[in-house]
């Protein structure tokens, strides 16, 4: 595979013209509302890359994840459900509308073959039991979150994308036809049916597939449907966005929650297992998933750490979660009256 191509393509000079009015783009490079150091103040790239190849035990899993296989295909067209396929890829089925954010299903999370595997059982998944999508949701461009050959093999079942600023480039770019990619900015809104409309909100990250960062928008979605409001969170790192989000768009029946990939090395750019509640609860969230874990090793903590200490977290604070399996349905109308196994135990 061109590993040029992958790397997609820097936004061109009509976007970067009009980048350049926008409040949230200073020099050349997108910001997050707060100073967002990569790294802790006094930590280096060098240390941080000396300490990623520390062996620490149960970054991956003794066996097989296990996962369910779950006919997207032949979904009841009244069914309400999410699907997650392991890390931060999932399907949504609401209100007759179909929406798949984030997949990566080309068994590795990086530009380089055979280098950050996907875990044995967490890669079942694949373009083709996709159904045709009506809105894929790219939260940014980092190499877990889009992936190339994903969405090239997706291309034809793709009505239209919805993504940050720039990203829509790369899509360009690979040859996606103009009229099928949205762009838009934090806080902007897009009515995409009747009763449907997805709003871009702030995230604390950041961007780039190589080394050229923040050309283009990190972002997290707020999707309002006819009967349902849900938050869909990128990669973000704990900050005052969650409270603004909250106030302004909940409550939500369900949010979508990054938890994993964390390290206090970089504290500002994911999210800590202790900061993870107090984000569901500023964005007034009734329920929780917990992703960006349990297919790929990111960071240096045991594989089942995030999704581990989100459950005992939730319980200890009273907080509705919803803990599936790879694959398994989640139905959206009956939130908070599951009670979801410890799946993750068996593989310790």
């Amino acid at each position: 595979m061109n590993l040029v191509k992958q790397l997609g393509q820097f936004p061109d000079e009509k976007r970067k013209e009009y980048f350049s009015t926008l409040p949230n783009y200073t020099n050349g490079r997108f910001q997050n509302i707060l100073v967002t150091p990569a790294l802790l103040e006094g930590e280096s790239m060098t240390k941080a890359l000396f300490n990623s190849l520390c062996k620490v035990e149960n970054t991956s899993p003794k066996s097989a994840l296990p996962f369910v296989v779950t006919d997207l295909k032949k979904l009841p067209a009244d069914e309400n459900v999410l699907v997650w396929f392991g890390h931060s890829s999932y399907f949504i089925q609401v209100d007759g509308k179909k929406f798949l954010i984030d997949p990566v299903f080309s068994g590795n999370a990086s530009p380089m073959p055979g280098s950050i595997k996907a875990f044995a059982g967490a890669d079942y998944y694949k373009p083709e039991h996709m159904p045709d999508i009506d809105f894929l949701l790219i939260s940014h461009d980092h190499w877990d979150h889009l992936d190339y050959k994903t969405v090239q093999e997706l291309r034809s079942k793709v009505g239209k994308v919805i993504c940050g600023l720039g990203t829509g480039q790369h899509f360009e770019y690979w040859g996606w036809e103009q009229g099928k990619i949205i762009e838009k900015n934090w806080w902007e809104s897009i009515d995409i049916a009747e009763g449907f409309r997805i709003t871009l909100t702030p995230a604390r990250h950041f961007s780039g597939r190589l080394l050229n960062r923040n050309i283009s928008l990190w972002t997290s979605f707020v999707l309002k449907t006819p009967t349902k409001n849900l938050f869909l969170g990128g990669d973000s790192g704990y900050g005052n966005h969650f409270t603004e989000i909250g106030e302004k768009y909940g409550p939500f029946d369900l949010a979508v929650m990054e938890c994993g990939q964390y390290n206090e090395k970089w504290p500002y750019i994911h999210t800590l297992p202790d900061q993870l509640i107090r984000e569901v609860q500023e964005l007034k969230a009734k329920n929780f998933i917990p992703v960006h874990h349990s297919k790929f090793k990111l960071a240096q903590h045991a594989w089942f750490e995030p999704v581990e200490l989100a459950a005992k977290n939730a319980e200890e604070n009273n907080q509705s979660i919803t803990l599936p399996v790879i694959g398994e349905k989640v139905d959206l109308n009956q939130l908070g009256n599951v009670t979801w196994k410890k799946w993750w135990e068996e593989c310790w």
